[in-house]
Protein backbone atom coordinates (compact mmCIF):
# COMPACT_ATOMS: atom_id res chain seq x y z
CA UNK A 1 0.00 0.00 0.00
CA UNK A 2 1.34 3.10 -1.19
CA UNK A 3 1.18 6.46 0.98
CA UNK A 4 -1.13 7.90 -1.39
CA UNK A 5 -4.11 5.54 -1.40
CA UNK A 6 -6.35 5.23 1.83
CA UNK A 7 -6.34 3.25 4.07
CA UNK A 8 -8.91 0.92 4.22
CA UNK A 9 -11.89 0.62 7.04
CA UNK A 10 -12.51 -1.91 9.66
CA UNK A 11 -15.10 -2.49 11.91
CA UNK A 12 -12.34 -3.07 15.09
CA UNK A 13 -12.01 -1.35 17.76
CA UNK A 14 -10.22 0.95 16.75
CA UNK A 15 -13.23 2.02 14.38
CA UNK A 16 -15.66 1.39 16.91
CA UNK A 17 -14.50 3.04 20.00
CA UNK A 18 -14.56 7.02 18.01
CA UNK A 19 -18.55 5.97 17.75
CA UNK A 20 -18.88 4.72 21.16
CA UNK A 21 -17.01 7.63 23.47
CA UNK A 22 -18.79 10.06 21.18
CA UNK A 23 -22.10 8.84 22.25
CA UNK A 24 -21.36 8.73 25.46
CA UNK A 25 -19.62 11.91 25.81
CA UNK A 26 -23.01 14.13 23.86
CA UNK A 27 -24.85 12.60 26.08
CA UNK A 28 -22.98 13.06 29.17
CA UNK A 29 -22.55 16.69 28.25
CA UNK A 30 -25.10 17.59 26.68
CA UNK A 31 -27.95 16.00 28.64
CA UNK A 32 -26.53 14.34 31.72
CA UNK A 33 -27.44 11.05 30.47
CA UNK A 34 -25.60 7.76 30.73
CA UNK A 35 -25.44 5.67 27.88
CA UNK A 36 -24.42 2.01 28.50
CA UNK A 37 -22.63 0.29 25.92
CA UNK A 38 -23.70 -2.92 24.84
CA UNK A 39 -21.60 -5.37 22.37
CA UNK A 40 -21.54 -4.38 18.89
CA UNK A 41 -23.21 -6.45 16.17
CA UNK A 42 -23.86 -6.74 12.40
CA UNK A 43 -27.20 -5.50 11.66
CA UNK A 44 -28.56 -8.28 8.88
CA UNK A 45 -32.16 -6.84 9.23
CA UNK A 46 -31.42 -3.49 7.78
CA UNK A 47 -34.57 -2.34 10.19
CA UNK A 48 -34.33 0.52 13.02
CA UNK A 49 -35.23 -0.83 16.46
CA UNK A 50 -36.16 2.26 17.63
CA UNK A 51 -38.83 5.33 17.25
CA UNK A 52 -36.81 7.92 15.68
CA UNK A 53 -33.54 8.05 13.57
CA UNK A 54 -30.94 10.68 12.61
CA UNK A 55 -28.93 9.59 9.80
CA UNK A 56 -25.86 11.62 7.82
CA UNK A 57 -23.68 10.60 5.36
CA UNK A 58 -19.87 10.68 5.73
CA UNK A 59 -17.47 11.08 2.87
CA UNK A 60 -13.79 10.92 2.60
CA UNK A 61 -11.44 7.96 3.31
CA UNK A 62 -14.52 5.94 2.15
CA UNK A 63 -17.86 6.88 1.62
CA UNK A 64 -21.02 5.76 4.08
CA UNK A 65 -23.20 6.81 6.59
CA UNK A 66 -23.95 6.69 10.24
CA UNK A 67 -27.64 6.83 12.18
CA UNK A 68 -28.84 7.16 15.37
CA UNK A 69 -31.88 4.97 16.15
CA UNK A 70 -33.91 6.14 19.54
CA UNK A 71 -36.78 4.42 21.65
CA UNK A 72 -39.04 7.54 22.58
CA UNK A 73 -38.25 6.87 26.30
CA UNK A 74 -34.44 7.66 25.57
CA UNK A 75 -35.03 10.65 23.28
CA UNK A 76 -37.59 12.02 25.59
CA UNK A 77 -35.18 12.05 28.39
CA UNK A 78 -32.59 13.47 26.61
CA UNK A 79 -34.19 15.61 25.23
CA UNK A 80 -35.85 16.53 28.14
CA UNK A 81 -32.24 17.21 30.42
CA UNK A 82 -31.01 18.94 27.02
CA UNK A 83 -33.73 21.69 27.01
CA UNK A 84 -34.95 21.58 30.35
CA UNK A 85 -38.82 20.83 29.11
CA UNK A 86 -41.00 18.16 29.70
CA UNK A 87 -41.93 16.66 25.94
CA UNK A 88 -44.49 13.85 26.17
CA UNK A 89 -44.40 12.79 22.12
CA UNK A 90 -42.84 12.74 19.13
CA UNK A 91 -42.75 16.46 17.71
CA UNK A 92 -40.98 18.74 15.26
CA UNK A 93 -38.62 19.63 18.31
CA UNK A 94 -37.79 16.16 19.26
CA UNK A 95 -37.06 15.77 15.12
CA UNK A 96 -34.74 18.64 15.06
CA UNK A 97 -32.75 17.62 18.52
CA UNK A 98 -32.33 13.88 17.16
CA UNK A 99 -30.56 15.56 13.45
CA UNK A 100 -29.13 17.98 16.09
CA UNK A 101 -27.44 14.92 18.51
CA UNK A 102 -26.75 12.70 15.60
CA UNK A 103 -24.66 15.60 14.13
CA UNK A 104 -22.83 16.39 17.31
CA UNK A 105 -21.98 12.50 17.47
CA UNK A 106 -20.73 12.03 14.15
CA UNK A 107 -18.76 15.00 13.90
CA UNK A 108 -17.04 13.98 17.71
CA UNK A 109 -16.75 10.55 15.75
CA UNK A 110 -14.94 11.84 12.76
CA UNK A 111 -12.56 13.93 15.28
CA UNK A 112 -11.26 10.70 16.69
CA UNK A 113 -10.84 8.85 13.49
CA UNK A 114 -8.70 11.69 11.96
CA UNK A 115 -6.80 11.33 15.14
CA UNK A 116 -5.57 7.13 13.55
CA UNK A 117 -5.53 8.81 9.86
CA UNK A 118 -9.07 8.83 8.88
CA UNK A 119 -10.52 11.58 7.56
CA UNK A 120 -14.17 12.00 6.69
CA UNK A 121 -16.79 15.07 5.80
CA UNK A 122 -20.37 14.91 6.51
CA UNK A 123 -23.67 16.03 5.39
CA UNK A 124 -26.32 17.34 6.99
CA UNK A 125 -28.55 14.69 8.98
CA UNK A 126 -32.15 13.32 7.93
CA UNK A 127 -34.27 12.56 10.15
CA UNK A 128 -36.86 9.89 10.07
CA UNK A 129 -40.01 9.03 12.57
CA UNK A 130 -42.17 5.78 13.01
CA UNK A 131 -41.06 2.75 14.60
CA UNK A 132 -39.51 -0.02 12.31
CA UNK A 133 -38.67 1.87 9.32
CA UNK A 134 -36.31 0.89 7.09
CA UNK A 135 -32.19 2.28 7.17
CA UNK A 136 -30.95 3.78 4.35
CA UNK A 137 -27.86 2.76 4.63
CA UNK A 138 -24.74 2.19 2.21
CA UNK A 139 -26.68 -0.13 -0.51
CA UNK A 140 -24.96 -3.88 0.53
CA UNK A 141 -22.45 -2.99 2.95
CA UNK A 142 -22.43 -4.25 6.55
CA UNK A 143 -24.66 -2.13 9.28
CA UNK A 144 -21.95 -2.25 12.09
CA UNK A 145 -24.54 -1.54 15.31
CA UNK A 146 -23.68 -0.43 18.52
CA UNK A 147 -26.29 -0.36 21.08
CA UNK A 148 -26.40 1.58 24.54
CA UNK A 149 -28.84 1.98 27.14
CA UNK A 150 -30.51 4.45 29.37
CA UNK A 151 -32.69 4.71 32.30
CA UNK A 152 -35.35 6.18 29.37
CA UNK A 153 -35.17 3.61 26.83
CA UNK A 154 -32.29 2.54 24.02
CA UNK A 155 -30.44 3.56 21.21
CA UNK A 156 -28.18 2.44 18.80
CA UNK A 157 -25.90 4.19 16.45
CA UNK A 158 -25.02 2.30 13.22
CA UNK A 159 -22.23 2.76 10.56
CA UNK A 160 -21.90 1.29 7.09
CA UNK A 161 -19.44 2.31 4.93
CA UNK A 162 -18.35 1.21 1.20
CA UNK A 163 -15.51 0.03 1.61
CA UNK A 164 -14.81 -2.31 5.08
CA UNK A 165 -12.13 -4.83 5.28
CA UNK A 166 -12.41 -7.37 8.17
CA UNK A 167 -16.21 -7.63 9.11
CA UNK A 168 -16.78 -11.02 8.90
CA UNK A 169 -13.39 -12.51 10.79
CA UNK A 170 -14.22 -9.44 13.55
CA UNK A 171 -18.38 -10.08 13.97
CA UNK A 172 -19.70 -12.73 11.42
CA UNK A 173 -21.23 -10.61 9.36
CA UNK A 174 -20.69 -10.79 5.36
CA UNK A 175 -18.69 -8.33 3.28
Amino acid sequence: MTASKPKPIRYDVGFINPFLEAVVSVLGTMANVEGKPGKPYVNTSRTATGDVTGIIGITGQSAGTMSLTLTKGAILLIVNNMLHESYTDLNDDIADAVGELTNMIAGQARMHLSQQGLNFSASTPSVIMGKGHRLSHVSGSPILSIPFSTEGGDLVVEVSFADVAGVSKDYGGKG
